[in-house]
């Protein structure tokens, strides 16, 4: 089982990023996917959900009209598209999947992790 997050980067603030997260080793159309980040100091926090299907979509607060998150079942993938970003939205992104998906903004929820992606948002 594996959850690989790529995508991070340096980007000036406004700037927009795009992170992937490749999924291989479980069925990946039966779980939900997170992204959530942890900024340096803080705990980790959630940002965005999907369902297994798509249907539905949920974000944190800060990151409502910014960030959208999206999945492709065909390709085991699922994308994290941030714009308008803000030195506030500088940390490690992970993605995670969740075979319940009930609390999706627990991250004690999720089965499976990936190792991150380093977002830096600075001019």
């Amino acid at each position: 089982v594996q959850l690989q997050a790529s995508g991070g980067g340096l980007v000036q603030p406004g700037g927009s990023l795009r992170l992937s997260c490749a999924a291989s080793g479980f069925v990946f159309s039966g779980y939900g996917v997170g992204w959530f980040r942890q900024a340096p100091g803080k705990e980790r926090e959630f940002v965005a959900a999907i369902t297994w299907r798509s249907e539905a979509t949920y974000y944190t607060d800060s990151v409502k009209g910014r960030f959208t998150i999206s999945r492709d079942n065909a390709k085991n993938m699922a994308y994290l598209q941030m714009n308008s970003l803000k030195p506030e939205d500088t940390a490690i992104y992970y993605c995670a999947a969740d075979r319940v998906f009930g609390d999706y903004d627990l991250e004690e929820e999720y089965d499976y992790w990936g190792q991150g992606t380093q977002v830096t948002v600075s001019s």
